[in-house]
């Protein structure tokens, strides 16, 4: 039986369907480096795949980040400080859920430099302002003391190879980096003077988004944090498979790569919960520094609806 025009291409977009039908997900990250492994792990092993999307994981700029999570350019931030910051000044965004409940970022200085107090007056390298790196810097200086808005120059400089290029050169007197930059640095002859991780637990990373999408699309949001969910359990499970796919995601040799996993792994959420004690520090020091006086509750910056569904469904309990 020969078969129409019509339906031989209808055979054929049903086919094509079938092959290309994954949902479209985009999800926008300041690098891809330490910080992002989970959207790397998630995308590069298949985890967002299980879920049914096709993935497309973005290097932006936090402000970038932000307008196109608001606009619904992308469909995920992982640039969640930046995030958090908007949704205290108002934007309809909300974080739901968390992949690392500790930071790796360090700080690092020249070596006449042995504490942080030294740093007052000095000058930091910062990757840009307003991003995670520079809010989680600011947190751990007024840990020790230091007025970061009074005692110290911020400079924005990039990428954590152009802070260290700039350490090197005397352009800055510390750095604030993730791993494996610290190991590099310390093979420099640089000091490493304090490691976030060490002082507070707060949501380091993880996935923010629209209200729209999570009120018209709260399926899409559970499955992506499924699949994020999934991604850390890999990364605390599979040394060998998560140094590889740190050394493809971070373009890094084997020796700098397993530095990164061995200072790091403890930090990936098993259930990508949201440490409220740590947001309530985040939050705080975002209303110092923007100079808001009202009380901001955590229902303001989460909506872990989500969250909870895909834990459930996961067979994970707390």
């Amino acid at each position: 039986m020969k078969l129409s025009t019509s339906a031989i291409i209808l055979f054929l977009a049903l086919s094509l369907s079938s092959v290309y039908g994954a949902e479209r997900l985009r999800i926008g990250v300041s690098n891809y480096n330490l910080s992002s492994l989970s959207m790397g792990v998630a995308h590069s092993r298949g985890f967002f795949k299980e879920e049914g999307f096709d993935s497309e994981v973005i290097r932006m700029n936090p402000n970038v980040a932000t307008t196109a999570a608001v606009t619904g350019d992308i469909d995920f931030s992982a640039l969640i400080g930046s995030l958090i910051g908007a949704a205290i000044k108002g934007a309809p965004l909300k974080l739901v859920a968390c992949s690392q409940d500790r930071t790796p970022i360090v700080f690092v200085a020249r070596p006449e430099f042995k504490s942080m107090k030294e740093l007052r007056g000095k000058i930091i390298g910062i990757p840009s302002y307003g991003s995670t790196p520079d809010v989680v810097g600011r947190m751990v200086l007024r840990h020790f003391g230091v007025d970061p808005e009074k005692e110290i120059k911020a400079v924005a400089l990039g990428t954590d190879a152009a802070r260290l290029a700039a350490l090197k050169e005397g352009i800055v007197d510390a750095i604030i980096v993730a791993p494996p930059i610290d190991y590099e640095g310390k093979k420099l002859g640089f000091n490493v003077l304090a490691r976030a991780g060490d002082i507070f637990t707060f949501p380091y990373n993880g996935l923010g988004t629209n209200v729209k999408k999570i009120k018209e699309r709260p399926d899409q949001v559970k499955r992506a944090i499924r699949a994020l969910i999934k991604a850390n359990n890999y990364i605390r499970k599979n040394r060998e498979g998560t140094i590889r796919v740190l050394m493809e995601w971070t373009k890094t040799r084997q020796e700098l790569a397993e530095a990164s996993y061995a200072s790091s792994w403890e930090y990936f959420s098993p259930d990508a919960n949201i440490p409220e004690d740590g947001l309530r520090v985040v939050i705080d020091g975002f209303r110092k520094s923007l100079g808001i006086t009202r009380p901001i509750a955590i229902s303001e910056i989460v909506d872990d609806s989500a969250l909870r569904e895909a834990r459930r469904e996961l067979g994970i309990t707390r």
